[in-house]
């Protein structure tokens, strides 16, 4: 199993579409650098672990 992680808002267009799997997580930051996306990874890891663990659940987006 896998999960996109995704700054590009086609994946959540495609993730409404198909619905899952992949799961997708969609990065809403705009501009930022890779740390920032890092920080915010790793902030937002147990929500990333429940989004996971939820089969009904096909997209997570994270600011």
């Amino acid at each position: 199993d896998f999960m996109i992680v995704s700054k590009d808002a086609d994946m959540h267009d495609l993730s409404l579409i198909f619905r899952n799997p992949p799961k997708v997580v969609w990065i809403r930051l705009g501009n930022c650098s890779t740390r920032q996306v890092e920080h915010l990874l790793r902030r937002e890891y147990q929500t990333i672990q429940l989004f996971y663990e939820d089969e009904s659940s096909s997209l997570l987006g994270l600011s």
